[in-house]
């Protein structure tokens, strides 16, 4: 049954959206909040951030979040989380009461520590949230290859999310922890930045899938304490996202992360990005949120010493090599 859907935020990944609704025949509004950002997108209906790709006529583009969101049955935000909650301040009076809100962001609000759905929430933002998290680069869901999705939130309403955009390009879970699932795309991130500083440094696929490893482990005990179900970070929105944002070359987190470890400082590798890198504001949370429930992260904090505290990657790598082992543990 085809929806009049909204997408807000007409970055790689909201843009990817707006088309991916369209041919699942859906009426489709791609909403950008200012002139400049959709120019390119209006003049040739493509994205400047993903080469090639062109946005179908069918997708209407907008800078009036009215008129993008007017009678919509589904919005979708691609807003990242640092900006949601000013964004969706301005926005929220236009957004229908009875819409599902679907929140694609993978992060922690800094200030409040909350999840993206908890925001969206407090502002009062439509009838129902749901997350969709899962292993989503941009570049690949552009080019229609397949991938699996999570939709998190009550059950009526991630079967219609469900519904309303699984395809044989996009197979879509339901489940009702919305926690883990958030808390997985948050943290993985984190994971990611490490992953790419590995490749900065060269040091190999044994180095990287020691990471990955003991990566889920630390997303799965923050996950777990911050009350998600321990198996949403073993499914696709956990160690799924996590391997395809630390492997793809497309992964923004891993891309920044290389920089680092290639002798870049935080900050230079930040300015170098076209686009939000959501794992750096989100390793101050993750790194605040396990001191707060007690929860060992060494990796996260390794990441937090060389992003914000000035330790150079290969001595974070020695620090972290020389911590104590004994068995393993999950």
């Amino acid at each position: 049954m085809a929806e009049r859907v909204a997408v807000i935020g007409c970055g790689q990944f909201g843009t990817v959206l707006a088309c991916h609704a369209a041919s699942a025949g859906h009426e489709v509004c791609l909403w950008g909040r200012n002139a400049d950002e959709i120019a390119p997108l209006l003049s040739n209906r493509e994205s400047p951030r993903i080469k090639g790709f062109r946005i179908p006529a069918e997708v209407r583009i907008t800078i009036d979040a009215q008129e993008a969101m007017r009678g919509a049955d589904l919005v979708l935000t691609a807003i990242p989380s640092q900006y949601a909650r000013s964004i969706w301040r301005v926005l929220g009076r236009d957004c229908p009461k009875s819409a599902i809100v679907v929140s694609v962001a993978k992060g922690f609000e800094v200030e409040s520590m909350k999840r993206p759905s908890e925001v969206l929430v407090e502002l009062g933002v439509g009838a129902e949230i749901v997350t969709l998290s899962g292993p989503t680069i941009a570049t690949e869901a552009a080019r229609g290859l397949p991938t699996a999705l999570v939709a998190a939130g009550s059950d009526s309403a991630t079967r219609h999310v469900q519904r309303a955009f699984a395809t044989d390009a996009w197979r879509i879970y339901c489940t009702t922890d919305q926690v883990g699932v958030e808390a997985a795309g948050a943290i993985k991130n984190v994971i990611a930045l490490a992953a790419g500083m590995i490749d900065g440094m060269q040091l190999g696929m044994n180095a990287k899938a020691t990471l990955l490893a003991r990566g889920i482990a630390e997303i799965s005990r923050l996950g777990t304490a911050l009350g998600g179900r321990r198996e949403t970070f073993f499914g696709v929105a956990g160690i799924g996202d996590l391997a395809t944002t630390c492997f793809s070359a497309d992964g923004r987190n891993r891309t920044l992360g290389e920089l680092i470890g290639r002798g870049a400082s935080c900050e230079e590798a930040v300015r170098s990005m076209d686009s939000v890198v959501e794992g750096v504001e989100t390793c101050r949370v993750v790194v605040a949120l396990s001191a707060r429930h007690g929860v060992e992260m060494p990796i996260a904090s390794a990441v937090h010493s060389v992003l914000f505290e000035g330790v150079t990657p290969r001595d974070a790598l020695r620090d972290l090599m020389r911590r104590n082992s004994g068995e393993e543990r999950i």
